[in-house]
């Protein structure tokens, strides 16, 4: 082979690779605007009642530009007395919210749902709370439920709604309020907690990814894609996006700013986190009074609903209820 020959042809296998990596960043591009752009239940029904095609065609564009996620519709309404509110972010977005007060009470309990629930999603945790003497604020996030809003960012920018929520009972005179969220929900707990130094009385944290990186590549790795570096792809593109620094978002870093009593849940079999996640988390809280508990064939889902008998036994222990 003479030189001018080779040298063609790495020139050309420069233009294949230049070519991969422009159109792996177009696919990671699309995919980061499906991941945060989530549509409505009537599109999901629409969707049901006539699936897009099947042919070849259709199918190869689907996996280039990824598959849409949808919100889910409210489920269900509390069966204890509650009002509708709202709220309004700085980029005024109406977040709707339901509140519960009793009449003599131990303090209120903030529950944050998960990516693509709603406030009715947390009902059975509110109903165990309410039980115990607290009053309930169930806020839906942006985007979704009720509340306004286009996209979502897995708690980098909800984690606003977590301190207008917290301040919001502080000017009704509640001095102590408490925590819960699962999910996203729990992460934007912990980063409110970086951001803003709220002092919560205490906090329970259900299946909390590790950081934004770690959890798309556990969606990806569900549907079928590999972890890398398709995962580290998203991830960039959708802090372009979204305007943030996605590669930063970590709730490993944003333990370190929790100093009070802290529950910390996991299930053994959680498909989107794993327990080296947790452990980091964990090891990164300062408190001095933290608890880790573990729940054995518990996948990401409601741990109540996994084991009903153990979550009330350490929601008690945590609450100091005998």
């Amino acid at each position: 082979m003479n030189k001018r020959k080779f040298i063609r042809i790495l020139r050309w296998l420069g233009w294949i690779l230049i070519i991969q990596f422009v159109l792996l960043n177009i696919s990671a591009a699309f995919y980061a605007s499906k991941f945060t752009h989530l549509h409505t239940p009537e599109e999901k029904e629409v969707m049901i009642k006539n699936p897009p095609s099947q042919n070849f065609f259709a199918k190869t564009w689907r996996l280039f530009s990824g598959y849409r996620f949808y919100k889910e519709r409210t489920e269900d309404y509390p069966d204890f007395p509650f009002t509708t509110l709202h709220f309004t972010t700085r980029d005024s977005l109406k977040i709707e919210f339901w509140y519960s007060q009793l009449d003599s009470t131990r303090g209120t309990v903030i529950l944050f749902h998960g990516l693509m629930g709603n406030k009715s999603f947390v009902l059975d945790q509110a109903k165990e709370f309410v039980k115990r003497g607290y009053n309930v604020l169930m806020p839906d996030t942006r985007n979704h439920g009720e509340s306004s809003g286009n996209s979502t960012s897995y708690g980098y920018y909800e984690s606003e709604e977590v301190k207008l929520s917290f301040d919001l009972l502080k000017s009704w005179g509640e001095q102590n309020i408490y925590f819960w969220g699962i999910s996203m929900g729990a992460v934007e707990i912990m980063k409110a907690m970086a951001d803003y130094n709220l002092p919560a009385k205490g906090i329970v944290l259900e299946m909390p990814f590790g950081s934004l990186q770690s959890h798309v590549k556990s969606r990806l790795h569900n549907m079928g894609f590999p972890r890398q570096p398709f995962g580290f792809l998203v991830t960039c593109w959708i802090g372009i996006e979204s305007g943030f620094n996605s590669l930063g978002f970590k709730s490993t870093q944003y333990a370190k700013s929790i100093h009070c009593p802290v529950l910390l849940q996991y299930g053994t079999k959680d498909q989107l986190v794993s327990r080296k996640e947790i452990d980091d988390i964990y090891n990164a809280i300062p408190s001095v009074n933290k608890e880790l508990v573990v729940y054995p064939g518990a996948y990401h889902e409601p741990l109540i609903q996994r084991d009903p008998v153990r979550w009330n036994k350490e929601i008690n222990e945590f609450l100091g209820i005998k």
